[in-house]
């Protein structure tokens, strides 16, 4: 295991990078997400993609080419590379904006390393989505705007919110109910936790867990 953070750079919609790697991070760039480091003078420690995007193959050390037709998304590509290497925390940029379907395939990769014990955080535009499992997750007093708790899983029991605008005590949330929606950070410690199940959590980008 690696106490380090993985920095995962995708070609999609490109809303900042406000991260510099320190000592014992890996950076992976995703297909087009190459040019957007380089623009960023940022190095990648690795390259990784079927190249569509990009429409070339990087002059790099460290390039992996994957076939068109496949399974795994370039990014899901990309976070096992980084699992493989022992890192269990991921920052992943570029990855929402432009096709739909890849923001959700890209919320979904949260969800999944969250249930694999592991943390992901997805930056958007103006918000981060992150996923805890049977766990909690807690945000410092500092924090303000609105958080937004979803069901990932089917049901999600033994949910509870505490120190927000809208409290849950010991609730049931479903997937296809958005109870959660909307609440607010109000000045206190916070903390959401479920204890059978998995929660997406959205909260503001200029804040952090």
């Amino acid at each position: 295991m690696r106490t380090g953070v993985c920095y995962v750079v995708g070609a999609g919609e490109n809303n900042g990078l406000d991260f510099r790697p320190a000592a014992g991070d890996m950076v992976i760039a995703v297909d087009g997400g190459f040019q957007i480091l380089k623009e960023n003078g940022i190095n990648a420690d690795m390259v990784i993609g079927d190249f569509d995007s990009l429409h070339f193959v990087p002059q790099h050390s460290n390039v992996i080419v994957l076939n068109t037709e496949k399974d795994d998304t370039d990014m899901w590509a990309a976070v096992k590379e980084g699992m493989g290497a022992g890192y269990e925390v991921f920052h992943i940029y570029c990855g929402t904006g432009g096709r739909i379907e890849h923001t959700l395939a890209n919320i979904q990769l949260v969800a999944r390393l969250s249930q694999d014990e592991k943390q992901g955080f997805l930056y958007g535009s103006d918000y981060i989505i992150t996923a805890v499992t049977n766990r909690a997750i807690t945000f410092s007093k500092d924090l303000s705007g609105y958080v937004s708790v979803f069901s990932h899983s089917e049901k999600a029991q033994g949910v509870y919110l505490k120190g927000l605008k809208y409290e849950l005590h010991n609730a049931e949330l479903s997937n296809t109910y958005p109870l959660g929606v909307s609440n607010e950070f109000i000045g206190r410690e916070s903390r959401i936790s479920v204890e059978n199940g998995t929660l997406l959590i959205v909260y503001p980008r200029n804040t952090a867990g």
